[in-house]
Parts: structure tokens; C-alpha cells; sequence
């Protein structure tokens, strides 16, 4: 599961490590949770042109009679993202980007839970790999909205956690991003968790706890 992560990068070092021309109004973040707004990046390939885009996190299939079911569609499994209705579409035309600095996962320490902060060793982006759909309201503009698919956890993640988020390698973004190609399965092997010796993991503070605190401490080893 992915329920909390970080964006703690600036527009500056996002935007060259993606090939954005602009990302006007994306700001840091340290503590972003469940039905917020985040930035994902759509895009053919870096040569045609990657956008970025705020979309709900929370996926609200097109077909929904109620925006409700977002909050229990923050992840989707890899194992059944192309035969689950709610993202079989989405899969085959609808992927997208999700960048980070970092995502948090929790360990149980007698009636404590201790968060630890999760990134990569080499301090670059992460790119979580997603979903998007757009959702149509009876009435009022359409809500675009997105999962974070994850896959079996890797040897570190795994001391917490069964499952973290498909964390995508930059050689891959544009077979990720290209729509364009009918058969799917050649994603399969994107799907994969991600190297342990690349991963770094350190306590944090509980501050991270409440969704409501966002700031610098979130990331802060504790």
C-alpha cells in the first residue's frame, strides 16, 4: 500500500529531471494524503511534450454514480490492473506519472506506530507509476483523479510492509507514458518492485501522523 507520501523537491529539479517546460504552481510538499490534489505527468514521450497536471488522489472511475468511491481507490494492485473494471481502461489509456521525493510506511511498535520515511539513495525523483480517469458529475465541471499502482514489496519495504508503490527507472517513462500501443502485456515487466540496494529507509517523527502537518519535519530523521 501507498497511503502517504512526499513531494519534497523543488519545481526546478522536477522539471529537468521530467522534461517539463513548466510547472507553474506545483509547490513542496511534505505530507500528501488520500483525496488532495497531486501532480502527475501525462505525456506521449519528452521529445513530444510531457504536461503536467493536478489530479485527485483517489481514483473516480468515468462510470461512477458517486465521487465516494475515490477515497477507497488510492492504490490499485499490478496483479489485477488489467482486468479489475475500475482500471482495465485506465491501463490501456490512461497512464500517467506520479512524482515524489519519498513515501512514508508505519511499523507497529507495541501500541505506538513508528513512521519511516522511504526514497531513493541517489536523492533523485520518484516516479510512481498511474493511473488516471476522468469522472463527469451530474452537475459542475469534470474531476480528473488518480491511483498509484503497487506492487510485492522489495527487502527493505518488506520489514514494513507487503506491497510498496511500482516505482519507474527514467529509461522507462515514455513506454509508460506511450498510449498508443495496443498490447499491454509489454508493460508487464514495469510492474516490478523496485531494487532494495537502490532504496534508502530511516525513522521519522510522528509528526507525519496527522495529515494535517506540512512541513519540513515530516522528512526529518528521527
Amino acid at each position: 500500500m501507498c497511503g502517504r507520501f512526499a513531494l519534497a523537491m523543488p519545481a526546478k529539479s522536477i522539471a529537468e529531471h521530467f522534461g517539463l517546460d513548466s510547472v507553474e504552481g506545483l509547490e513542496m510538499r511534505y505530507n500528501i494524503a488520500p483525496t488532495q490534489n497531486v501532480a502527475t505527468i501525462s505525456g506521449a514521450s519528452q521529445s513530444q511534450g510531457r504536461s503536467l497536471s493536478m489530479r485527485r488522489w483517489g481514483m473516480i472511475p468515468h462510470w461512477a454514480k458517486d465521487a465516494k468511491i475515490g477515497a477507497r481507490m488510492i492504490n490499485a494492485r499490478a496483479e489485477t490492473i488489467d482486468s479489475k473494471p475500475s482500471f482495465r481502461e485506465p491501463f490501456r489509456k490512461r497512464r500517467c506519472l506520479i512524482p515524489a521525493s519519498g513515501f512514508y510506511e508505519w511499523r507497529r511498535e507495541g501500541k505506538t506506530r513508528q513512521p519511516f520515511y522511504i526514497r531513493l539513495g541517489d536523492g533523485s525523483p520518484m516516479a510512481f507509476a498511474g493511473l488516471w480517469d476522468r469522472w463527469m458529475p451530474g452537475d459542475g465541471a469534470p474531476v480528473e483523479s488518480c491511483t498509484i499502482i503497487t506492487t510485492a514489496a522489495n527487502e527493505i519495504v518488506g520489514e514494513l510492509h507487503d506491497r510498496m508503490p511500482v516505482i519507474l527507472n527514467p529509461g522507462d517513462y515514455d513506454r509508460w507514458l506511450d498510449t498508443g500501443a495496443a498490447d499491454t502485456s509489454i508493460l508487464r515487466d514495469l510492474l516490478a518492485p523496485y531494487p532494495s540496494e537502490a532504496i534508502l529507509m530511516n525513522p521519522v517523527g510522528d509528526i507525519v501522523n496527522n495529515a494535517r502537518n506540512e512541513d519540513p519535519r515530516c522528512i526529518e530523521p528521527a
